[in-house]
């Protein structure tokens, strides 16, 4: 994935607003708000809209941290952050603090969200997505770690740049192969070609056999399900 040169995002981040924020030293959350029982933190799943049933969700995957120092005052840290969605519908990324405060350790924990498309839907290519973030001068930070719905990813050097490489195979054209579980050995005289591997999906992966029932309908945008038949084929896979 091709990164925007440095002065692009600085523009973009001081004269545009940045996807997620800025973080000034000794920073404190904001008071909640007191007209609410119980304020979600920064980090939780948005209540779809009247007409939209979509939510913010983690993307299934980072896949790179880079953090960029400007050249001139002030000097800001930008961390700009990558990563693939379940499906191609995702979209308005954004990077939320965690904590207003460093770990133990210094490190600045970032969650990697954007919007999912809020219903069931077929296999594409997986979505590709970035954002940015902000960090004001004179920052406690140490190090950076963005995480995803299945992975994190720490870059431990300020600026720095650092990569995770994506799910190996996005299903689809999974619908006909032959399932292996973890762990589990490939059927003898099947080409690789036609064997689709767990881990090989990078996703929580929920399995339903020709004979068993479905226990729950709850939804999950990074979860894949697959509807296997006696044979051991794939006969159905949707991300739900």
């Amino acid at each position: 994935m091709k990164r925007a040169p440095v002065l692009a995002i600085c523009l973009l981040a001081m004269f545009m607003g940045v996807t997620g924020g800025a973080l000034a030293q000794g920073a404190q959350p904001a008071p909640p708000d007191k007209s609410a029982d119980k304020p979600a933190p920064p980090y939780a799943a948005q209540a779809p809209d009247s007409d939209d049933s979509s939510v913010r969700a983690p993307v299934l995957r980072v896949t790179g941290v880079e953090v960029m120092r400007s050249a001139h005052a002030p000097p800001l840290d930008i961390v700009h952050v990558w990563g693939v969605s379940s499906t191609d519908s995702w979209d308005e990324p954004e990077l939320v603090p965690l904590t207003h405060t460093p770990s133990g350790d210094g490190v600045l924990e970032l969650l990697f969200v954007a919007r999912s498309p809020g219903e069931a839907m077929d296999p594409t290519p997986f979505g590709t997505l970035d954002a940015i973030f902000v960090i004001e001068p004179g920052h406690p930070y140490k190090a950076i770690r963005v995480r995803g719905a299945s992975n994190s990813v720490l870059l431990n050097k300020m600026p720095g740049y650092v990569e995770a490489a994506a799910p190996k195979q996005d299903c689809t054209k999974c619908v006909g192969k032959y399932f292996v579980g973890k762990g589990a050995a490939s059927p003898g005289g099947v080409a690789s070609g036609d064997i689709v591997k767990e881990e090989d999906l990078g996703a929580n992966v929920r399995v339903i056999k020709a004979s068993e029932g479905v226990t729950k309908l709850d939804m999950d945008p990074n979860r894949l399900t697959l509807v296997v038949g006696d044979n051991g084929r794939i006969e159905l896979a949707i991300w739900d």
